[in-house]
Formats: C-alpha cells, structure tokens, sequence
C-alpha cells in the first residue's frame, strides 16, 4: 500500500530561488471527492497521472498514482473536472540532504507559493531553509482540492 507522508509550509521569500534545479508545469483538476478520497487528473510536465489519496490525517495518508497518456488526462480534465483546474510551476529545490518542492501558483491561486518535504516516516527530523514560513500541514486550507474550490485569491486580506 503506498503511503506518503509529508510537511507543507508557506514559502516567505524567494531565496529558494538561487538554488532550484529544474522545473516543470503542473495543471490538475479534481473529478471526484467524498470524506474518504480525492481523484485528480494531473499534467506534470510531459505526464500525466490519475492520483487517489485518502483524507488528510496528519502528516501521512494513503496515495496511489497511475501515469496516464497525456491525451487522455487532458480530455478527462476537460470532461470530468468539478471545478476549474489547478495550475502551478513545482520546482526541485535541494536543501541539506533533501529535495524539497516549492510550487508557485498561478491563475486563481496567483500569489500563493508553497514548499512540501516528502519524508520517509512522521517522526523524521529535517532542517529547514531559511525560506521557509509558517507550517500549514494541518491547515486543510492549503490543500491542493481546497485551493481548487476556494482558490487564494478569494481569500480575504489577512487570513
């Protein structure tokens, strides 16, 4: 069973910058959604993938990704997509023995920028970059499907 288990921050300041190695665009939109699961369609870079991940639940949480051929992803983003899709640009981003990715939102999400640390168990220590803000793993504001229905941009100044 895949398990994946992470850290999400808000990113402060553009210093990851001077260190990213490479980058790709990312577009997913969500085709279904209940208390258990969340199914996205996702375009990352020249791939494409049909994801199923449980309900958050601390750091960890169930997550099993298919690839997809490209046409289909688009044409089921199209057909299936319960509300408008998600774009962002995810950069690779070493730091003290980890890669971390910071995703920069665009659309309706414009402004918001994001790091997530893939860890190897929950109770793994990792240091962070001095880019690094306020932690928003339990926030489930900031989850991806949220971000889809309520995008950052209609988010009211101050929250």
């Amino acid at each position: 069973m895949a398990i994946e288990i992470e850290r999400k921050f808000i990113v402060r300041d553009d210093g990851w910058r001077q260190s990213e190695i490479g980058s790709a665009p990312i577009e997913q939109a969500y085709f279904a959604r209940t208390p258990q699961v969340k199914c996205r369609i996702r375009i990352f870079g020249d791939n494409a993938y049909i994801t199923l991940k449980s309900a958050a639940g601390g750091l960890s949480r169930h997550e099993f990704e298919y690839k997809i051929p490209e046409a289909d992803a688009v044409e089921m983003i199209r057909e299936f997509s319960i509300e408008p899709p998600i774009t962002k640009v995810r950069y690779d981003v070493p730091f003290k023995g980890n890669i971390w990715t910071v995703d920069v939102f665009g659309g309706a999400n414009d402004g918001l920028v994001l790091a997530e640390i893939e860890l190897k168990s929950a109770d793994q220590s990792v240091a962070l970059p001095p880019w690094i803000g306020e932690e928003v793993t339990n926030n489930p504001r900031y989850e991806n499907s949220s971000l889809a229905r309520t995008p950052f941009t209609t988010w009211a100044k101050g929250d």
